[in-house]
């Protein structure tokens, strides 16, 4: 502590961020480590694993189609209203508490707006946003029963504005199983703030050992990259064509993204960017589909100096907070594995650059690939609400909780993520049998492609991960 003070004071003094990363040894590039310079002097270090494997002629499976068609109404007041425009998928996708399922349907999102809804409600979720599932391609509200008095406390409902825009969605893919057999295939891994590659080890190590290839690379400033010493290197954009430069350098014919937290961001801007080439997507604990904004009134806005003097106490709420557990093992997962040990500098110049307008309900609604969402029930970043309604607005999206994990599930339930996302990898849906017409005998309609969802998953008995 008294070392932590110090530095801090020197730091003050001289104006430069103490303890600094650098690249290491270019030794480590033999045990699958290399670095990569995405701009002139900006290097970071990437775990890139080509498994040994025999050459297998297994031809990919058939796979299934998923034809998905929205419209996507966004209003002056910043109202959201979404409408499936009846597909069997998105029939499949939303289940009922009861496992009934809903057919066309519509999700209606209102935001707050401080300055047309002065009135304070009695639940303070209600001002953030309100969702209704109805059939029939129309929203729905609660009809007054017959001999009810009219409820005089509840204003009457605005009148729907002017429309802002208006995007109509149409997509069909086919979506195979992806093997480690199949050389097409490339898994990325991407960390958030204050974490690197190796929070990845258990994945990187169960996923190669399948014959995937793994592509895990330190964001700038973390891990083993350099830690240039200017606030505009560590913006969403300039970190996010870091990563566009890593992803067109390794990128296979059918490619899976792997995000944690602020990682997720990166992962959805690829898959923005590059549809045709981005195969699944995986979303650990990535928080709601709202544009990034950075805060205002955030511990991270102190001088640097100060966050160096307050960083034991950083680590210490981190560690609480990311953590169901705060143990010696737990402890010892973060050291290990090298997570929240950047600099205050780089730490203060992340949290301040994360600002993504684009990012917004619109842009992830607009994502075709199939997403899958893990979320640790313990988690005290990210609510689960958040990824509630981020499976709400994906296009196709499947949601899934880890009842003992937390932030950091991948570290603390390291088997139950690898089945689960191994069971994602292997997902394809099945394509409807085709049966020739007969006159004289009834023909029964044709089962529609069965998509796991946040009921049944499509998990496997023999699994071992406990979902909810």
């Amino acid at each position: 502590m008294l070392t932590t003070l110090m530095d801090g004071l020197l730091c003050c003094l001289t104006g430069k961020s103490a303890n600094v990363v650098v690249p290491i040894e270019t030794s480590e590039a033999a045990d699958g480590y290399e670095f990569v310079e995405v701009k002139p002097g900006r290097v970071l270090r990437v775990r890139h694993i080509i498994p040994e494997r025999e050459v297998v002629d297994e031809p990919r499976g058939p796979g299934g189609s998923v034809h998905r068609k929205r419209k996507i109404t966004v209003y002056r007041n910043g109202q959201l209203l979404i409408e499936d425009l009846g597909d069997a998928a998105r029939q499949e996708l939303l289940h009922a508490q009861n496992g009934d399922t809903q057919p066309n349907c519509t999700v209606e999102v209102e935001l707050a707006d401080p300055s047309s809804n002065p009135t304070p409600t009695a639940d303070p979720k209600a001002d953030k946003t309100r969702s209704v599932v109805g059939t029939g391609g129309a929203a729905t509200s609660p009809a007054p029963t017959l001999g009810s008095a009219p409820d005089l406390t509840q204003q009457p409902r605005k009148r729907r504005r002017k429309p802002k825009r208006t995007v109509v969605i149409d997509s069909e893919r086919k979506i195979t199983s992806c093997k480690g057999t199949h050389a097409d295939v490339a898994v990325f891994f991407v960390h958030g703030v204050g974490g690197s590659l190796d929070i990845w080890g258990s994945q990187m190590d169960f996923f190669s050992r399948l014959g995937y290839e793994v592509i895990a690379p330190d964001l700038a400033g973390h891990g083993a990259s350099s830690a240039p010493q200017i606030a505009a290197a560590y913006t969403f954009y300039a970190l996010a064509e870091d990563m566009r430069a890593i992803f067109k350098r390794y990128a296979r014919k059918r490619n899976i993204l792997i995000g944690h937290s602020y990682g997720v961001s990166f992962c959805t801007f690829l898959a923005h960017e590059y549809p045709d080439q981005v195969h699944k997507v995986v979303m650990i604990n990535g928080g709601g589909p709202t544009a990034l904004e950075p805060s205002l009134c955030s511990i991270f806005n102190l001088p640097t100096c100060v966050l160096h003097c307050l960083s034991p106490c950083l680590a210490w709420s981190f560690l609480k907070a990311g953590f169901a557990r705060q143990g010696a093992k737990e402890k010892q997962l973060l050291k290990d594995n090298n997570a929240f040990n950047v600099s205050s500098f780089v730490l203060r110049a992340m949290m301040s650059g994360q600002y993504w307008p684009e990012g917004d309900e619109v842009y992830h609604a607009e994502i075709p690939v199939p997403i899958l969402l893990v979320h640790g029930m313990y988690d005290k970043f990210v609510p689960i609400e958040e990824d509630q309604r981020m499976a709400e607005i994906l296009l196709l999206a499947f949601l899934k909780i880890i009842n003992e994990g937390s932030h950091m599930v991948m570290m603390e339930c390291p088997e139950s993520v690898n089945t689960l996302l191994h069971e994602f990898f292997l997902w394809e849906p099945d394509s409807p049998p085709k049966s020739k017409p007969c006159p004289e005998i009834a023909t029964k309609r044709p089962e529609t492609a069965k998509i796991p969802t946040a009921s049944n998953g499509g998990a496997t008995p023999e699994s071992k991960a406990k979902t909810k």
